[in-house]
């Protein structure tokens, strides 16, 4: 048995001391440190093989490695087995099944960043920021993300009861939920006051642009394209596709830069930039964020802020300003890994920080969605860290009110504010 499992070990070694000298167009220098490291590697999986209490399963073990080696960079670095990656794949595409919950693990446990809109999580309540702790009476201490999120996919019309954490009360919230196909229709559109048109945009997916141009040319149809500007909701999404982000802040914008990402070597950067073409004729548009307003929205708000295109309003986004690329392995398998950080015109990043919204407006407080203890990327073990350190704080503010009634006290200042802008540009005209 000894020398079947040296054998192995010789083998594995010997591949990923191959890997280390041969990394293509980076080749790296293996240290004797290097080699000591991986031989270190080598005895604790043979020991596991031979003297753990069960028998172990060697791709199970090597697949936890991997996994280990990436989840230890940042929150957004993973292994993707087979089926997760397929999972992935087809949620980029709009349509899976599952809660409809985008999650995220931090200290342990599954945050949620946002729901989806008008999917079972969404109608049950849950809401962004809430820690789930159990799946069906079981801890989730201890799983991986991936191993959570698969927990919590299943069966369409079969029940997982979640168990929360939220910020503002202090015992746990109990919710139970019907699995369902989600299908992400995450763009929708309607006309507020009878002359300003609202789109929300509740991810970025494959058909993300297409569905915010198809959705205003039909909201221009029925106001006889006289409106007097755009709402665009970027509330509680959690992003999604860089060139959908890309694609849907070049819809506003004549010219200039959009994004640039930023990697490792100054080689590797990238810059995009915009082309003629606005698609609400220059009028004016407002664009509402929130805590779980993350990754790709903060790239659309960022652009338009940056450009003084948009009034941003709301609350501070999450924070998530890095790139994740996802890189086919053998198997059938996939590793996603933070490969750049991104930034936005002003050359402003964003990781850790989020977009400081231009007014800062709090949701009504019976329907409040984070409170001043509400945690971000920031908060998030091994966050990459901000290296921009330039002050953003001269900004306007503005306390939450008490309500009555449930309202969205955001959208309500949002459509004052864009009548006003509309009412001080016709003065202009004149």
């Amino acid at each position: 048995m000894r020398h079947v499992v040296t054998g192995v070990l010789a083998a594995l070694v010997l591949i990923l001391s191959i890997a280390i000298i041969a990394t293509p167009d980076k080749r790296v220098e293996a240290s004797s440190e290097t080699y000591r490291q991986l031989n270190l590697f080598g005895d604790v999986f043979a020991k596991i093989r031979e003297d753990y209490v069960e028998e172990v399963d060697d791709e199970k073990l090597i697949e936890a490695a991997i996994n280990g080696m990436l989840s230890s960079l940042d929150p957004h670095s993973s292994y993707l087995n087979p089926k997760n990656y397929d999972g992935m794949k087809v949620q980029t595409r709009g349509k899976f099944g599952g809660l409809g919950i985008e999650v995220t693990m931090e200290n342990g446990l599954v945050k949620v960043v946002a729901p989806i809109d008008d999917t079972p999580a969404d109608k049950a309540g849950v809401l962004a920021g809430d820690y789930i702790t159990h799946l069906d009476g079981e801890p989730v201490l201890g799983l991986t993300l991936a191993e959570a999120v698969e927990k919590m996919r299943g069966l369409v019309d079969t029940d997982l009861n979640l168990t929360i954490r939220r910020a503002d009360q202090k015992e746990p919230v109990e919710i139970t939920l019907t699995r369902a196909i989600i299908t992400v229709q995450s763009v929708k559109g309607r006309i507020e006051d009878g002359d300003i048109l609202y789109v929300r945009i509740s991810s970025f997916t494959e058909q993300s642009d297409s569905g915010l141009r198809k959705t205003i040319e039909q909201l221009k149809t029925e106001v006889d394209g006289d409106y007097k500007g755009l709402i665009l909701d970027l509330r509680n999404n959690p992003g999604g596709l860089l060139d959908q982000a890309i694609a849907i802040s070049d819809d506003f914008l004549d010219k200039g830069e959009i994004v640039s990402t930023r990697g490792r070597n100054s080689d590797d950067a990238q810059r995009y930039n915009a082309k003629p073409d606005d698609i609400v004729d220059g009028k004016p548009i407002v664009v509402l964020i929130n805590g779980g307003s993350a990754s790709a929205s903060e790239i659309v708000a960022g652009a338009l802020q940056d450009h003084g295109r948009a009034v941003v309003l709301g609350t501070k986004s999450f924070g998530k300003g890095s790139v994740q690329t996802i890189v086919p392995l053998q198997g059938n398998g996939a590793m996603r890994m933070t490969t750049a950080r991104y930034y936005t015109p002003s050359g402003t990043s964003i990781q850790a920080k989020g977009i400081v919204p231009d007014i800062e407006v709090e949701q009504a407080k019976l329907e409040v969605l984070e409170t001043a203890s509400g945690r971000s990327e920031a908060d998030l073990r091994n966050h990459l860290e901000n290296s921009d350190e330039s002050d953003t704080s001269d900004r306007i503010s503005e306390e939450g009110i008490e309500a009555a009634d449930i309202l969205d006290y955001q959208l309500l200042r949002a459509k004052d504010l864009l009548k006003g802008v509309w009412l001080f540009a016709k003065k202009e005209v004149k």
